[in-house]
């Protein structure tokens, strides 16, 4: 009777420990919580980067306002824009283009870069992507002191309701206002998103090695298609209004990420569709980044 007993048992199944939403969801919060780790990382990447340089972190700066002031120059007199409203849009774009543009590269290549953190360390893997955020994040802080230098010297043009930035038949803008406030959520949003992007990315890459090569390849690409360089007045002044071309720009997330976070710094038109898109990107985003991180994020280790 044992025997015909055990016979009938039915084996219990093994289930892998490491691929379920709740290890996905332990992971992310872990890391959070280790902000001391991945802040003190983010802190040494900088100084690594600028060791034994006389002024250190402050060429981050000063490359900065060096391309915002050529382009701007440039890119003015090319548009016949005035140089009092053109000079801080670009700027800010180019700010925040940094940002998003560090976030896609160095973060497709995060847990490769950390292999030996992440073969030693025990450590969540969601703290190797704050890290990248984080040091994305110092970088922008220092390139905003190129934004307060602008905004001191063109604060007039900025704060005069109606300024345009293309000159003849350009959109009149609000100007400088308390709305700059809403810069402060419109980061947190784009951060939220740098950190997905280092995740999913990060992932895929450590699996498949070639997709920082084509990320790099599309990052010229996309800086073009980016309303970063040249406002969207001089397109609909062209195309009209009602042009089906311009629905390429609206196409490309990347233009409502940079318009959240410019809009306020510069006085312009807020719309609340680049909100809309935003925060879908976002969800989605997000959704992806916990599927990878269910499914792959065991296999990590391995991969790097």
């Amino acid at each position: 009777m044992q025997a015909i007993s055990a016979i009938e048992i039915p084996p219990v199944p093994v289930v892998h420990s490491g691929r379920s939403w709740a290890r996905a969801a332990q992971d992310i919060r872990e890391g959070i919580a280790n902000r001391e780790l991945w802040g003190h990382l983010g802190w040494q990447d900088i100084k690594q980067r600028y060791r034994r340089s006389v002024i250190g972190p402050l060429w981050i700066t000063l490359s900065m306002a060096i391309t915002a002031l050529g382009l701007g120059l440039l890119y003015s007199q090319l548009f016949g824009s005035p140089i009092g409203t053109f000079l801080p849009y670009l700027t800010v774009g180019f700010i925040v283009w940094n940002f998003i543009l560090g976030c896609l590269t160095e973060g497709s290549d995060t847990f490769i870069s950390n292999e030996g953190l992440i073969k030693h360390l025990p450590a969540p893997l969601t703290v190797y992507a704050l890290r990248t955020v984080w040091r994305q994040t110092l970088m922008l802080m220092h390139n905003m002191l190129v934004y307060l230098v602008v905004l001191a010297i063109f604060f007039g043009p900025l704060s005069t309701p109606g300024y345009t930035l293309s000159q003849g038949g350009g959109v009149p803008q609000p100007g400088l206002s308390w709305t700059i406030v809403f810069a402060i959520p419109a980061f947190a949003l784009i951060a939220l998103n740098g950190a997905w992007v280092t995740l999913l990315f990060g992932i895929i890459s450590t699996r498949y090695r070639d997709i920082p090569q084509v990320i790099g390849a599309l990052i010229q690409l996309l800086f073009f298609m980016t309303p970063i360089v040249w406002p969207v007045d001089i397109l609909t002044k062209k195309l009209g209004s009602g042009d089906w071309k311009l629905l390429l720009i609206e196409a490309n997330p990347l233009y409502h990420f940079i318009q959240i976070l410019r809009a306020p710094l510069i006085g312009s038109e807020q719309s609340w569709h680049h909100w809309a898109v935003a925060g879908g990107v976002t969800v989605i985003g997000w959704a992806l980044a916990f599927v990878a991180m269910r499914n792959y994020r065991a296999r990590v280790p391995y991969w790097v």
